[in-house]
């Protein structure tokens, strides 16, 4: 099996242990088990903003050390999480019609997932024409600073801050958690395919 397949089906597996883990999760008081398509959306979100914040770091780690490698990582960690974000955005779409029975476009949330989604895609988009991974790792920098800074300021009307942590079910956080550990694996193991080599 050449290393490109390898790849593939691994990153396959890890999708599809995702999707099982969600389909097993807990129900809820009351969303019942329609809950488990925003459990499988938090995942997303959070392993997305989790590498969306390694790639910045390894680009800092880079510029500091100088490592190539490190820059690397961080066009990769960039590709992988942009990728995983509008993965997200799909599925919040879905979260929504489940949750409230209908698409909610103007909250807040979601305006703001759609703006740096499009910014993101943009953002890698210019790191592949330009070819220099360290000024790659400079704009995953400055693109996670502003996301942060953007998320910090921005208000929720129907979105819940943190709807899972902030359940008294054990159980719950537990299989989220796990299921969010899958997620980023397959979050890293992509970044890992798809990084330049240095």
């Amino acid at each position: 099996m050449s290393p490109r397949a390898r790849d593939a089906l691994v990153f396959a597996a890890l999708l599809a242990a995702a999707v099982i883990l969600a389909r097993v999760a807990p129900s809820e008081r009351v969303l019942g088990g329609a809950v488990r398509i925003v459990y499988l959306h938090g995942a997303f979100v959070w392993s997305a903003l989790l590498a969306f914040l390694g790639a910045a770091l390894a680009g800092l780690g880079g510029w500091i050390l100088r490592r190539p490698a490190w820059h690397a990582w961080s066009i990769g960690l960039g590709r992988s999480a942009t990728l995983f974000w509008w993965m997200s955005m799909a599925l919040s779409l879905a979260a929504m019609q489940t949750s409230w029975n209908g698409l909610y476009l103007a909250e807040p949330r979601w305006q703001l997932a759609v703006r740096f989604g499009l910014v993101a895609v943009m953002l890698q988009a210019a790191i592949v024409l330009v070819r220099r991974p360290a000024l790659g790792s400079l704009l995953n920098i400055v693109f996670v600073a502003a996301l942060i800074l953007s998320l910090t300021r921005t208000p929720t009307v129907l979105h819940p801050v943190s709807p899972i942590f902030t359940s008294e079910s054990m159980t719950i956080r537990a299989h989220f958690l796990l299921l969010s550990a899958v997620v980023l694996a397959a979050v890293v193991w992509l970044a890992r395919a798809v990084r330049p080599r240095a």
